[in-house]
């Protein structure tokens, strides 16, 4: 155990200047791996209250190519375990942190707090692979793990509602001085964006999915392109241009030992908090408009749409069946069904399943047990990613994935990697899919595809022009 039993989380506010932001913040530890930003943008949907930025991690757990360790960052000794990723996490967790109370004065303010210290990282699409048998066919051509996950006695919680900004760490507070380093800087594309499906290709992979479909294999499969670029530069200038462009709740940056993740994701995963559940699955998108009549017809079509209801059904069904068994009996309720939410580029349907979790399982049980999120597979979800790897020809690492936080009082939070992007090497990867029945037209769901990047893809355009 790297902590004394009897050590307490204090929680100290951390004035910030008048000039100084959370981004701002974050600059200065932004290139060390390890370092991550839960950033809600401010953004109004999805309680987007809280800031959380983590750094300097006292453990890792790691998996790639079917190998899970567990490393200590103190000395940068490295065992391998016998358990799958999200159980390493959770033996770290309490091994670690079982018994840390918060210091008697910091009581109130930490009931009002999300995560304080605990587990923080990303568990990437193909962290599915340890749970389920999938077969070995698209290509993996990633030097980013599948699964990284660090421990953190510290963080900086910053709240867009009160202005406020605390320090929260184990141990006596010392406030850190973040010296400026190299993490700001230009940022340039410095080739254009290419897929690796033409959209004759993609359409061909889509009457592939048909197929299966009329077969009874599946209901849903969901299909991606994957677009990449070279580019030289600061990712995290990068990052900080597209969470500007966006407002995207469920936004995160990430650094990584060789490669970071710039996610604006719009979708929540999983959340537990008091053992209260609650998914927001995505299915149903259509463009934006600068017109205002226009984007409430494109609004008003998507609320229409019988297609996009019977997709969003489909998978708040899959999320009910993953749910209900990790949750109390009866507790699993659909409180809304095909809300409309509209993002910078595209408005989408939104759905929202709560429960109660059972008071002898563990959030991270739960999220290992719906992983990947049912709505970027497919269903059923097994048979629909045995498609996936089969008809999309590279993985996708991150995408589709999740970004997540447990603090350890067992609050947990994580996003569906949508919207995101893969920094490795000098090369950028961004993946845009969509859900699959047997009434969908091909080229409309090509061109979803495009809509869902609109704000992204050419936002790093702008960006590239403007340095």
């Amino acid at each position: 155990m790297l902590f004394d039993k009897d050590l307490t989380i204090s929680i100290t506010p951390f004035p910030l200047a008048s000039d100084t932001s959370i981004h701002t913040l974050f600059s200065n530890i932004a290139h060390l791996p390890g370092a991550i930003l839960f950033d809600t943008c401010q953004s109004t949907k999805s309680d987007g209250r809280f800031n959380i930025m983590v750094w300097g991690p006292l453990k890792t757990v790691r998996a790639s190519n079917g190998k899970v360790e567990v490393i200590n960052q103190q000395n940068n000794a490295a065992h391998t375990v016998d358990v799958d990723p999200f159980k390493a996490v959770e033996d770290q967790l309490h091994s670690q942190l079982s018994g840390v109370v918060v210091r008697k004065q910091d009581i109130s303010k930490a009931k009002e707090l999300p995560f304080l210290v605990g587990v923080a990282g990303m568990a990437g699409y193909d962290t599915g692979r340890y749970y389920e048998q999938l077969p070995c066919i698209a290509e993996n051509d990633y030097q980013t793990p599948e699964f990284e996950v660090h421990l953190y006695p510290h963080s900086i919680i910053h709240d867009n509602h009160t202005n406020e900004t605390f320090f929260c760490a184990l141990g006596e507070p010392a406030l850190p001085e973040f010296i400026n380093d190299t993490s700001t800087g230009d940022f340039s594309l410095t080739s254009i964006w290419t897929s690796n499906l033409t959209q004759s290709a993609y359409v061909d992979k889509l009457d592939a999915i048909h197929n299966y479909l009329r077969a009874g294999d599946c209901y849903q499969i969901n299909m991606a392109q994957r677009f990449s670029a070279t580019y030289s530069g600061s990712s995290w200038t990068a990052y900080q241009h597209l969470s500007q462009a966006n407002n995207a709740p469920f936004s995160a940056y990430m650094q990584l030992n060789n490669s970071s993740i710039l996610s604006i994701s719009p979708e929540r995963f999983i959340k537990v908090k008091d053992r209260n559940v609650e998914t927001k699955p995505i299915k149903g998108t259509r463009p934006r408009f600068d017109d205002p009549i226009e984007d409430t017809k494109s609004a008003d079509a998507l609320l229409d749409a019988d297609k996009d209801r019977a997709e969003n059904l489909m998978i708040v069904d899959l999320l009910r069946n993953d749910m209900s068994k990790h949750c109390e009996p009866h507790s699993v309720k659909v409180p809304a069904l095909f809300a409309l939410e509209s993002y910078e580029a595209v408005h989408h349907l939104v759905s929202t399943v709560v429960g109660k979790l059972k008071p002898d399982t563990s959030p991270l049980s739960l999220l290992a047990s719906a992983f990947p999120g049912g709505s970027i597979t497919g269903a059923p979800k097994v048979r629909a990613m045995e498609i996936i790897d089969e008809l999309e020809p590279h993985r996708r690492n991150i995408y589709c994935g999740s970004m997540f936080y447990m603090g350890f009082r067992n609050d947990l939070d994580s996003s569906i990697c949508i919207r995101t992007i893969l920094a490795e090497g000098n090369t950028l990867y961004c993946w845009a899919g969509g859900g699959i029945v047997l009434d969908s037209q091909p080229e409309d769901e090509y061109q979803e595809t495009l809509d869902k990047v609109s704000k992204i893809l050419p936002e790093l355009e702008k960006l590239s022009d403007q340095n």
